[in-house]
């Protein structure tokens, strides 16, 4: 009797949970292919991460003489590439910060009070259409459409003239195009900022807002006291976009500054140059000069990577 109760007991423990053995063997073999796949993406992804890393701890000939994603061993472990690569990218490090941070500060700035306007203010939508419309066409226009135009429309600005009082200071006159830079950087970046941040202020609540102005509170107190505390998250959304696409930029670099020699060279484009020579190419060197310019973006990311994803999904 007490080995009959152990056996209905056992085998109630056993189909309690209502799925037969085959239901949760298919089910285990989902999720098995479903790791496997994910595992396969992360691979996919990190190997050519990886391969870069451990080459540039190689030396020349640990590069040649080994497979690109196996790390380096005894004679072939050096350090000089990195050392090297942060001593030609120092000055780039520097002239990319002084255009990228306040290109990304004010484009986001210009972009949250365009979309207020498009949003909360009372202009009647027949007007705010064609506005929106004239923001959106400014997303497809394409970098390589505007280098001649850019070009030419920076020939024609006395910017050296203007400037005038800084070269007074001992600053190189170089330093032109990093102005140049800021200046068409956030107005390149200016309509997809607006365009993220309207979607934002779309969903915000039009009760508080309401609310506000039955108060009295004017337009701008209200964006000052309740609409940019609430764009956090956006902000961070828009900075580390805005910031990653200005530090990575090449294009607009090499039409306003030109030059890797030139004192205001950004680091992308003495990048673009670096382990170059007769002798071939310093794999080694690039692959460290690469993570060395990638390190602000990454900082960037980090510091914002909360309210990013909580601005990703609103």
């Amino acid at each position: 009797m007490n080995d009959d109760a152990r056996a209905d007991g056992g085998t109630a423990s056993a189909t309690d949970s209502g799925a037969p053995a085959g239901a949760l063997a298919e089910v285990d073999g989902y999720r098995v292919l479903l790791y496997l796949g994910l595992l396969g993406i992360l691979a996919f992804f990190m190997i050519p991460i990886e391969s870069g890393l451990v080459t540039s701890f190689k030396t020349s000939t640990g590069v040649t003489g080994s497979l690109p994603f196996a790390p380096p061993t005894g004679s072939t472990f050096t350090l000089e590439k990195w050392r090297t690569a942060f001593d030609a990218l120092g000055r780039g490090l520097i002239n990319s910060a002084l255009y990228a941070i306040p290109a990304t500060v004010i484009s986001a700035l210009l972009g949250s009070f365009a979309a207020y306007g498009l949003t909360q203010s009372d202009w009647k939508q027949r007007y705010k259409a064609p506005v929106l419309a004239l923001f959106v066409a400014g997303i497809f226009i394409p970098y390589q459409a505007v280098l001649v135009p850019l070009s030419q429309f920076w020939s024609m600005i006395p910017l050296q003239d203007a400037l005038g009082f800084l070269w007074a200071l001992g600053i190189n006159n170089d330093y032109t195009g990093i102005f140049e830079l800021i200046v068409t950087h956030v107005a390149y970046g200016l309509p997809i900022c607006t365009v993220l941040f309207r979607s934002y202020y779309k969903n915000m609540s039009e009760e508080m807002i309401e609310a506000a102005r039955l108060d009295g509170a004017s337009i701008r107190r209200i964006y000052r006291r309740i609409v940019l505390p609430l764009s956090g998250p956006m902000f961070a959304v828009v900075l580390i976009y805005q910031f990653t696409q200005i530090w990575n930029d090449l294009l607009f670099t090499l039409v306003l500054v030109q030059t890797e020699s030139s004192a205001a060279a950004p680091i992308v484009l003495i990048l673009a140059g670096l382990g170059t020579s007769l002798e071939g190419q310093d794999f080694a060197l690039r692959m460290a000069g690469a993570f060395i310019a990638a390190l602000p973006t990454l900082a960037v990311y980090i510091a914002f990577g909360e309210e990013f994803a909580e601005g990703v999904a609103t």
